[in-house]
């Protein structure tokens, strides 16, 4: 496709050398040697880009500029200039403008800034495409061998790096590639977790991974000991590649000092491994050690209303005296509160957030028509999540921490899947409406297509009555019952859920930031 340049330059004349290089590149150039004229061909003619003279007699090179952006916002303009000045530079790029070159420039300048304005996505794409062709290989022979839990840490990274720069990509069928691989590495991940989960519990174990009951004594308090004072922010639902997502805001104010990935236990459910979280132990130790701080399947009550007096046991029995606050955010209201008082707690060493958001937003795609459009799929779900962080009181929250040289935890509970494939079970009216895990009594399913724990005490889980069984849906399968199956199905397939084994739910992100 051809490309037409408009080039105002008051010494035009001079420029002819260049004008018939990038002529002979294929390019159509309309020249002018003033603002007011530049003005008038942009009305008349369509161009792709315009190369603009700062220092011009008449209307300036920063007077047309704005005009121009006025008349025609998405237009790229270079600015050309003889001035090294700060000043100009700093009302150029304030302006929007695309690229800025000193003079003298030389036609190959001019050539980069052309491809590095308008062909930016498709050489991006390029180099994409070939940089996923030449790792594809690699993690394809990584997924046939023996993983450890650190090696799956690595490829997730890896998908999840090629997930995002794959969004630049204008290659669909790479993005169906990628989405094979990533369905073929939740396969044998789940398989790896199937054979060594329960040996993961078992205290002892040198080369388990960090787990959600063990994260905070092993991970976090270190830190915390460290600091002058820190804000622990768990924001419940947070997925590794939503924070990927996320980086770029927290590092406007913060320097990611520390980015792994831990294991959230089973189910990768609120209920467990929240508060396993704050109170250092697995599901069926808190309900044995602290019964009145714990709430099962089917009881009447909030199952996270504990984890403040949860978090002070688990204190406690570290012999830790740190005073801390504990907050719990679950709409926007109680954000905005606690973003105009944030001065009454930062003189206290320790800070506890929850932030619900993601969660909720992870619900509401479920249920509401207009979410689920405006989150189709991973990419608008992550830039859904980029969008309320940009405009929520977190953001506030975090500028404000930032000022006042606060460093920050950045962790989750779990993360979650978008579901495909339904898989059949069958359970009685005490089963859990939970998609991606059930567990009751009598319950009866395809065993080759989940996770099972027949006995709850071998996962560390409560045990609701004497012939209770828990199972966990496998990579993006979700549970549906045979009674109004196809409507049940259509309803649920493509939402988000968590509950189950797979890389997004189980491996979640803990960052360490220090104020910049």
């Amino acid at each position: 496709m051809s490309v037409t340049i408009l080039w105002a330059d008051d010494e035009i004349e001079l420029l002819k050398p260049h004008i018939i290089f990038l002529e002979a590149k294929g390019y159509t150039v309309y020249t002018t040697n003033n603002g007011s004229e530049a003005l008038d061909l942009i009305g008349e003619k369509d161009f792709d880009i315009v190369f603009l003279d700062e220092n011009m007699p008449g209307l300036s090179g920063l007077e047309t500029l704005t005009q121009m952006k006025n008349r025609q916002p998405g237009l790229p303009v270079v600015m050309i200039t003889k001035s090294e000045e700060e000043s100009i530079m700093n009302d150029a790029i304030g302006s929007k403008i695309s690229d800025y070159l000193i003079k003298p420039v030389n036609p190959n300048q001019i050539l980069l800034s052309l491809k590095k304005t308008l062909e930016n996505k498709k050489l991006v794409s390029e180099k994409t495409t070939m940089g996923y062709q030449r790792e594809f290989r690699q993690i394809g022979m990584a997924l046939s061998g023996r993983l450890d839990f650190g090696e799956w840490k690595d490829i997730y990274r890896q998908l999840v790096y090629w997930e995002l720069e794959l969004e630049k990509s204008q290659d669909n069928s790479l993005k169906d590639i990628y989405r094979m691989q990533k369905s073929e590495a939740n396969s044998v991940f789940s398989s790896f977790v199937e054979k060594n989960y329960t040996d993961w519990l078992r205290s002892g174990q040198d080369d388990r991974p960090a787990l959600s009951h063990t994260i905070f004594r092993e991970y976090c308090l270190p830190l915390i000991k460290n600091e002058e004072k820190t804000f622990l922010i768990i924001i419940d639902n947070l997925r590794f590649d939503q924070w990927k997502a996320l980086q770029p805001f927290f590092e406007q104010f913060y320097r990611v000092v520390n980015e792994d990935i831990f294991c959230s236990i089973l189910p990768t459910a609120t209920q467990y491994a929240r508060n396993s979280f704050f109170a250092g132990l697995l599901p069926s130790e808190i309900e044995k050690r602290y019964p009145n701080y714990w709430v099962n399947e089917g009881d009447e009550g909030t199952r996270n209303q504990y984890e403040n007096e949860l978090f002070a046991e688990q204190l406690k029995r570290l012999g830790s005296d740190i005073k801390f606050n504990y907050h719990k955010i679950l709409n926007l209201a109680a954000g905005k509160r606690l973003a105009e008082s944030l001065s009454n707690y930062t003189n206290t060493k320790l800070n506890v957030l929850v932030y619900n958001f993601v969660d909720m937003l992870s619900h509401a795609r479920t249920e509401m028509e207009v979410i689920k459009e405006l989150a189709d799929d991973e990419a608008a779900y992550r830039s859904l999540t980029m969008s309320w962080f940009e405009h929520s009181p977190l953001w506030d929250i975090v500028r404000s921490l930032s000022e006042k040289n606060i460093s920050i935890i950045l962790t989750t509970d779990h993360g979650s899947i978008r579901v495909q494939n339904p898989t059949k079970v069958v359970g009685d009216k005490n089963t859990n409406t939970n998609l991606r895990y059930k567990t009751g009594r009598n319950l009866q399913y395809d065993a080759s297509e989940v996770f099972e724990v027949r006995n709850p005490a071998d996962a560390f889980l409560p045990k609701g009555n004497i012939s209770s069984t828990f199972i966990f849906a496998l990579e993006n399968s979700f549970f549906a019952y045979p009674n109004n199956y196809n409507y049940y199905v259509n309803y649920y397939r493509n939402t988000f859920q968590h509950g189950g084994v797979s890389l997004d739910e189980m491996l979640i992100p803990l960052i360490f930031m220090k104020a910049k």
